[in-house]
């Protein structure tokens, strides 16, 4: 096979060919997020076809998102690592790359929701299905723009890996069967695993984990009932259509705005409290949605739960990223998005559940409201105490050591120090002539 030539560079280029992996990134989200979401519309098709209950039905939506978070198999081969690519060719306009890659979730519903309704009615669910596959397939095309980028830290890591190997080799080579040769070789794979994975024992990332699990729940009902809630209120099925187009452009503007917006100056260090804006406000609007029984009434709905839902997964690389730093953003975003997938499994078939059970849509709305709510507190709760102990920790250094104290003025601050070490000098002169009287 022939070897792949890495592009070398000591701190992310923030340009270049990066705004190639920019747009491989946005086509994978096209290919991957946005047909995921489409399936939405195939789902009174599927209801009516086969027959089964909003439980059963929403079984098919839950598993290929859950299979795509979870598994090397299918979607997730494409979009995680191809997100973590653009963390690493931007460090300076990270926000805005994610926002513009992640923009092509909503521009691809922006376009597949009426495309889709239109292959239905031509070609059935059936042909709707196979021609969507062949659309995926530019997948391929989109993998060919990765070019692997090697950075300063990736370096140090690869020479200490490089190191630890050569000398495994070595003791291998000189007493195979050796017990010491063995717990060598142990240590040098738990210290490689260590060293990838130790953000997983960072209290903030786990409390990023946990917080995950809500919003992840709360987030992807919407997408499965939102055509269904509008034809049980009497919307026509285009128009239904139409309300997810609308979903997906005002995605694609708050995809780019947002990132672009975190990036300036007077935003740069409220980039977290941004995030679990975002996530709030989506939490608000499931709590409003049961109240709208009309399509006037759903379009603003649309266009604020698109704005906030395009924000926040731009900000999720760049939160984690904050967290975990730039070595080991693709092995956290791995686990981030790993955390996805069992609220994608299991939301949509319980709010299914709750449908069929209440026969109202109100209970599984409020639900998932409740449960992104709780998880941008959660989040804005843990950095507040976060906070308070590095402010308890500063003033605790401060008091058991004056010399540390700060003063506005620095010539103050100076003089007392001066002080109190010309103290410190004349008590111990003192102490030296008292022990010897001659």
């Amino acid at each position: 096979m022939a070897k792949v030539n890495r592009a070398r560079s000591t701190s992310p280029p923030d340009g270049g060919w990066g705004w190639m992996v920019v747009a491989g990134c946005f086509l994978v989200t096209i290919c991957t997020r946005a047909v995921t979401r489409c399936i939405s519309i195939f789902f009174v098709d599927f209801q009516t076809y086969f027959s089964q209950d909003y439980a059963q039905t929403a079984w098919i939506h839950s598993i290929v998102d859950c299979v795509t978070m979870l598994c090397g198999l299918g979607f997730a081969l494409c979009y995680s690592p191809a997100i973590a690519m653009v963390g690493k060719y931007f460090s300076r306009r990270k926000a805005l790359a994610y926002g513009i890659s992640m923009s092509g979730s909503g521009i691809g519903i922006f376009i597949l929701a009426p495309v889709v309704q239109l292959l239905i009615e031509q070609f059935s669910w059936r042909g709707a299905l196979l021609i969507l596959g062949g659309f995926v397939l530019n997948l391929c095309v989109c993998g060919a723009l990765m070019r692997p980028i090697t950075l300063k830290d990736d370096q140090t890591t690869a020479e200490q890996n490089h190191v630890c190997r050569t000398e495994t080799q070595g003791f291998q080579r000189a007493s195979p069967s050796s017990t010491w040769t063995k717990e060598w070789v142990q240590t040098c794979l738990c210290g490689s695993l260590q060293q990838e994975y130790n953000f997983l024992l960072m209290s903030e990332f786990v409390v990023l984990a946990i917080s995950v699990l809500f919003m992840a729940y709360g987030c992807s009902p919407l997408f499965v009932y939102l055509v269904p809630y509008a034809l049980s209120i009497g919307v026509s099925h285009q128009q239904a259509a139409f309300l997810m187009s609308i979903l997906g452009v005002i995605d694609i503007i708050g995809n780019i705005t947002f990132g672009w917006l975190t990036d300036r100056r007077c935003l740069k260090n409220y980039q977290y409290i941004c995030y679990l804006f975002a996530i709030g406000m989506d939490g608000l609007c499931y709590l409003c949605l049961p109240m709208l029984q009309s399509l006037p009434l759903l379009m603003p709905f649309a266009c604020t739960f698109g704005y906030f839902d395009g924000a926040y997964v731009t900000l999720i690389p760049v939160v984690t990223a904050e967290i975990v730093g730039t070595t080991s953003l693709s092995s956290a975003l791995g686990v981030v998005y790993f955390l996805h997938a069992v609220p994608y499994l299991v939301s949509p078939p319980i709010a299914g559940w709750l449908v069929d059970t209440t026969g109202s849509y109100t209970a599984a709305f409020l639900l998932c409201g409740f449960s992104m709510i709780f998880s941008s507190v959660l989040l804005g709760f843990a950095r507040l105490v976060k906070k308070m102990r590095k402010t308890q920790l500063q003033f605790l250094a401060k008091e058991s050591d004056p010399k540390l104290q700060l003063w506005t003025n620095g010539s103050v601050a100076y003089s007392v120090a001066r002080e109190l070490d010309q103290k410190d000098g004349e008590s111990v002169a003192i102490a030296m002539l008292g022990s010897n009287p001659t």
